[in-house]
């Protein structure tokens, strides 16, 4: 028998996680597939929008979620599928709202996978994340995330938000992620990442010989690239849409066509190490958003995390963690003529 999908209540969740986390619970233990609800407008809700008449006759569940379930089809009106939230609706016109599990709540849901796992205990996991994995569920890729796959390793990345989580690396980033498997854990991780206390350090290839210093420090605000989108940009430092943005890059190898450079992140901006080296002149080889081309069979961009620093978030024992660069990566450095070894990054 079909019951309500959701109940909410306090919690240290995002609202937006609260409920997928809360309809997954119902989905799970197999107490949802199809509620379907009939409501009809009473008088004093004529000429309000759609969705504030669902949000008040349907209180039990939150606005974005039903917000969610109209951009899915769930919700007729007059017999006809509605879809604009801000649609008016008169006195007396009858709602059909089908209340399931939407993509979202459907996102966090274990999937088994092998994970390489470099360091593991009761409180910590360091992970080598290939070029490819999608980090946290979003559009277009709701399940077969990382995510999914720690909710899968252990039973206590379910109680953790984003399953433990503390920073991310983009879909076509390889390279090192910490992942924190207890709230005391993921708070500490999170502190210490804000305070510039976890040394970041990625290997990148850029396009061209390097034109700067060997060590060159880049301060540039970064925000939303106003001509497009699905970028960002360095941006003015007195706009309101750019955030600080502070990276330093070490020249290790140089020739002709490339550059190899050691990058150390002081911040952890969308994309930073990509918007940087193409304002520096020198986009990551294979990085079209941001100018680069497909050189050596390279086609995804030339960035790897290849060291991690930091002090165990409860133990308080010094860690130092490296990753070789993967297989396509050493192809294009060997094609390129360029040198690397793991003592470089220092």
């Amino acid at each position: 028998m079909a019951t309500q999908i959701i109940s909410t209540g306090a919690s240290p969740f995002t609202p937006a996680l609260d409920d997928a986390l809360d309809e997954l619970s119902a989905v799970e233990e197999g107490r949802v597939e199809v509620e379907v609800r009939l409501c009809e407008v009473p008088a004093d809700m004529h000429g309000w929008r759609v969705d504030r008449v669902l949000a008040r006759l349907i209180p039990e569940f939150s606005r974005s979620y039903l917000q969610q379930l109209m951009a899915d089809g769930a919700v007729q009106l007059r017999g006809a599928v509605v879809l604009k939230q801000a649609a008016r609706i008169a006195a007396g016109d009858r709602l059909q709202v089908e209340l399931r599990a939407t993509q979202q709540a459907m996102a966090f849901v274990p999937q088994a996978m092998k994970l390489d796992v470099v360091f593991e205990d009761a409180n910590l996991l360091v992970i080598n994340k290939p070029a490819g994995l999608v980090v946290h569920p979003a559009a277009g890729n709701w399940s077969g995330t990382l995510l999914n796959g720690l909710l899968a390793h252990h039973a206590g990345a379910a109680c953790l938000p984003r399953a433990g989580i503390v920073h991310r690396l983009d879909k076509d980033t390889s390279g090192l992620m910490l992942v924190g498997k207890s709230r005391q854990a993921v708070e500490a991780l999170v502190r210490a990442i804000a305070a510039r206390e976890v040394n970041r350090q990625y290997l990148a290839l850029g396009h061209g010989r390097w034109t700067g210093t060997v060590e060159q420090g880049v301060d540039q605000h970064i925000g939303r690239d106003i001509r497009n989108r699905l970028r960002m940009a360095v941006v003015l430092r007195d706009g309101a849409s750019g955030k600080p943005a502070q990276t330093t890059f070490r020249l290790l190898d140089s020739g002709d066509q490339a550059c190899l450079v050691a990058c150390k992140l002081h911040t952890g901006r969308t994309h930073q190490i990509r918007v940087h080296m193409a304002w520096l002149g020198h986009p990551l080889v294979g990085d079209a958003l941001y100018g680069g081309r497909t050189l050596w069979g390279m086609e995804r961009q030339a960035l790897h995390a290849a060291r991690l620093r930091l002090v165990h978030p409860t133990g308080g024992q010094p860690l130092d963690f490296q990753s070789a660069p993967p297989d396509d990566f050493k192809d294009a450095l060997e094609q390129s003529g360029l040198r690397y070894n793991e003592a470089s990054m220092g």
